[in-house]
């Protein structure tokens, strides 16, 4: 079984829509946070700025039976180097319990977005989960996606950044970037 929703490079208006989806709530987010006078990411925010760009999911697809699904997660994300990159992506179901990490090693500076393939996830055809990105550093925030094998997948309206905020923290994480 092969089910997806892609958001191809020269597909802009599906990015473009997601990321609008989110840009809203980031901003809400971030000025929530400057009235708590705490900093957005690792960034002070600045009046009428908008918060730091995350990694986002532009894409997902998934191959294989249940229980042991691959998937093949699209990220965009601004990586600049080992100090700024895309250091996972993970399916996580909508209550926060992890399914399944895909350390990413190294930074992918020349290769805007990329895919990246892991497995097995083991879930079953219906069973919905959510697919994020995490930004080292940064944290989660980015586009986000939902949904399920048989239905395929979309992305989020909204995935806050507070959404399973622990999981970073959570095992398997990543080693030093590979340079």
């Amino acid at each position: 079984m092969n089910r997806s929703v892609r958001g191809r490079r020269g597909d802009g208006a599906t990015r473009l829509a997601a990321r609008l989806r989110v840009v809203g709530a980031r901003a809400a987010t971030a000025v929530g946070w400057a009235l708590l006078g705490v900093a957005w990411a690792t960034v002070a925010p600045v009046p009428g700025a908008s918060p730091p760009r995350l990694a986002d999911v532009v894409s997902v697809q998934v191959d294989g039976e249940p229980g042991v699904y691959r998937f093949s997660v699209g990220i965009e994300s601004p990586d600049t180097g080992c100090d700024r990159y895309a250091d996972w992506w993970e399916v996580v179901t909508p209550d926060g319990r992890l399914v399944h990490r895909r350390v990413l090693a190294h930074s992918h500076v020349q290769e805007q977005p990329f895919v990246r393939s892991g497995g097995p996830v083991e879930i079953d055809a219906d069973t919905v989960v959510r697919v994020r990105a995490h930004l080292h550093p940064g944290g989660y925030g980015g586009v986000a996606w939902e949904g399920s094998v048989r239905a395929g997948f979309q992305p989020l309206e909204e995935l806050p950044a507070t959404f399973a905020p622990d999981l970073a923290r959570v095992e398997p994480r990543p080693p030093p970037c590979a340079h």
